[in-house]
């Protein structure tokens, strides 16, 4: 069995993000959410859809978009307006509609201005924001990205995550974010470990990445912050749990004006 004794929920307009080490179940739990996989035992339901209910599939995978690691395995057009129209298209959505839906997407990702490009002539990460607009332009309440960012260099994922970001923060859409970079997993609402097809724990990012021992025994790196977090801890600075630079400068500079 690949997953084992899953029980998860996750809410409308939630921004949940799943990591672990390779062979977790991460990327296998991505694609029974999206009926790509049909579970053997047990039930996925999609706002109420039952996912072995063939006759719901279509619906569900225009509920919950999927958003790939490699870009060009989801390209299929040579303009990027082409490209982002394919799915409206197969939906049967009405021309002038899918003009409206395109222009939209390609202005949320922020790419409007490179509508009549190529996509072999953009960077890794705009692909990716193609992809991600091909996704929006299917309007679904969901946005699934297995692994999205980790074909990307480090000015790519801070761009897509900003997207994303946007996406769940002013569109209310629902992020499931499968990644292996924990900085990106700790810009989430709630934080789901995996380890051998099971969920190893679950909590807020400050509640996981207190667990700095924990996660290092089940082979998953741990934010800077968080590792620095701890040393001062061990050393006797008392700091609250801190995730971004921000607030740990901010800590330190209310601790040195007490001294």
């Amino acid at each position: 069995m690949v997953l084992k004794e899953i029980n998860l929920s996750i809410s409308k307009g939630e921004f949940v993000a799943v990591i672990g080490h390779n062979g977790s179940g991460k990327s296998t739990l991505a694609k029974l959410i999206n009926a790509l996989l049909i579970p053997t035992r047990g039930r996925i339901r999609v706002m109420g859809m039952d996912t072995r209910d063939p006759e719901k599939v279509w619906e569900i995978r225009q509920k919950v978009g999927m958003v790939f690691q490699n870009p060009d395995n989801q390209l299929v057009a040579t303009i990027v307006e082409e490209d982002v129209a394919f799915g409206p298209e197969n939906q049967g959505v009405d021309p002038a509609e899918i003009r409206t839906r395109v222009d939209e997407a390609l202005k949320e990702v922020g790419l409007y201005e490179y509508r009549t490009h190529g996509p072999h002539l953009l960077s890794g990460g705009q692909k990716q924001r193609v992809a991600i607009a091909g996704v929006l332009a299917m309007q679904p309440e969901c946005i699934v990205l297995d692994e999205a960012t980790a074909m990307l260099d480090p000015r790519g994922r801070q761009e897509l995550m900003e997207v994303i970001r946007r996406l769940n923060e002013k569109e209310g859409k629902t992020i499931l974010h499968i990644t292996h970079y924990m900085e990106e997993a700790a810009e989430a609402d709630r934080i789901i470990v995996m380890k051998d097809g099971e969920i190893a724990l679950e909590g807020s990012p400050s509640e996981i990445f207190s667990r700095v021992k924990l996660l290092q025994e089940l082979g998953l790196e741990v934010p800077k912050l968080a590792q620095l977090n701890l040393r001062l801890r061990e050393c006797g600075v008392g700091l609250p749990d801190i995730l971004s630079e921000d607030e740990l400068v901010m800590e330190l500079c209310r601790l040195k004006s007490q001294t």
